[in-house]
């Protein structure tokens, strides 16, 4: 009797708390894409464990970035390219639309390539028929959301748990170096090359067109947080969507790494710089069912970020200039790179390897606007940042801004 008197207020609250969750879980598909596959493996089977640090770093990033937009969104009730156009010049705004588009298209690229070659995997699929599926499904996972935000947000939380259960059953079967693991925790670089990875690890974890979607997610929420009783209840909600959906994000991250530095970092097995390598790999050194796992997982992540990133395209032009165009045209436009590369025989690993370079780049424009408008008083009244973190999301941009510059000139050099 004791027991069914204590679950009853625990169900109940459960209840109460539930309508919050979910933006995060979308958001967070986008930190376990296909990029993340591509960079993410080939650091650890290139490096081991050197690069540990880049991943915890940008996904601690990612939790404070992801966590000043879902504020935004759920506080103002608007989202963050709809802010911009509102409180920045015309050309301004226009200009972080266009370059948003091209950032759209690196996105499309790593998905579409990345749904591909699952399919190639699992199926033995040709690449542009693989590249046109992915498309495909992308635009039923879309029909889910015009059916109701609830049921899109619950597939995508499916398919995130997928991806995270795939990584989780080949890390323990794979292992791990505990005392590897804490030395990748500390800040260093291999030259050049890992630079350009971690670069890469940095675009593939903290993605601008994720940033531009958790606010639009979480301000279906804006509305009954607007009572200003449930505002504290909705905005601790928020952030623990946040924490947990990007907790599972950075599991998923890190296991990518620490198998691949497990099993292959100075091994004697060839072509684990690729995703096809990789998969075959697995199965060399494990078994069929890792490699199983393995292709399951990529499929999965393909699939679900396809869906997300057409719909953060939707967000970004509805935002930025207040139009928007038929889903089946902006399909059209932003996949043309990724079936040219697939059409052409381009290696899919290096294509989502240097997509999630030209995504780091495209970080800043996201993030800037946002640590501007979420520190003024007059957007976001009494829940404007503390200085603390007005100070840290600075320093990461920063952080980012100088690594994107010093890379570029290090390849223009």
């Amino acid at each position: 009797m004791v027991v069914l008197d204590l679950a009853v207020p625990l169900k109940n609250r459960v209840i109460r708390v539930a309508p919050w969750f979910g933006p995060a879980f979308v958001a967070a598909i986008a930190y376990a894409d296909p990029g993340n596959f591509a960079t993410n493996f080939t650091a650890g089977a290139t490096y081991g464990y050197l690069l540990v640090w880049v991943i915890v770093a940008a996904n601690l990033m990612a939790m404070l970035i992801q966590s000043l937009s879902a504020k935004l969104g759920l506080v103002t009730g608007g989202d963050l390219p709809e802010l911009c156009r509102e409180h920045l010049p015309r050309p301004v705004a226009r200009g972080l639309w266009v370059q948003a588009e091209l950032v759209a298209m690196a996105t499309d690229l790593a998905e579409i390539v990345g749904g591909a070659l699952a399919l190639y995997l699992l199926f033995g699929m040709p690449l542009p028929l693989g590249g046109l599926i992915t498309c495909v499904v992308a635009f039923g996972l879309l029909e889910l959301h015009r059916r109701g935000i609830r049921r899109f947000e619950a597939v995508i939380g499916a398919l995130l748990g997928v991806i995270l259960l795939g990584f989780l059953y080949n890390a323990l079967r794979a292992g791990g170096d505990g005392a590897a693991f804490a030395g990748g925790l500390l800040p260093s670089f291999a030259g050049t090359d890992s630079l350009l990875l971690a670069t890469g690890i940095l675009g593939a974890t903290v993605m601008p067109h994720v940033i531009y979607l958790h606010s639009s997610l979480s301000k279906s929420r804006a509305v009954a947080a607007a009572d200003p009783a449930r505002r504290s209840e909705a905005l601790r909600c928020q952030r623990a969507d946040t924490m947990i959906a990007l907790g599972a994000a950075g599991l998923v991250n890190l296991a990518m790494l620490v198998i691949a530095a497990q099993l292959f970092f100075g091994s004697s097995i060839g072509g684990t710089d690729t995703l096809e390598g990789i998969h075959a790999g697995l199965g060399t050194v494990l078994d069929g069912h890792a490699a199983l796992a393995f292709a399951v997982a990529l499929l999965a992540s393909g699939l679900a970020s396809s869906g997300v990133g057409t719909y953060a395209g939707q967000v970004v032009m509805q935002g930025f200039i207040g139009r928007s165009i038929p889903l089946l045209a902006r399909r059209l436009i932003t996949m043309a790179p990724a079936m040219a590369v697939l059409l052409i025989g381009v290696d899919p690993t290096s294509a989502l390897v240097w997509s999630q370079v030209v995504l780091s780049f495209g970080v800043p424009f996201a993030l800037v606007p946002l640590i501007w408008l979420t520190r003024r008083r007059d957007v976001l009244g009494d829940q404007v940042n503390r200085p603390i973190t007005t100070v840290t999301a600075s320093a990461a941009a920063a952080l980012i801004i100088v690594l994107n510059a010093f890379l570029l000139v290090r390849m223009l050099g």
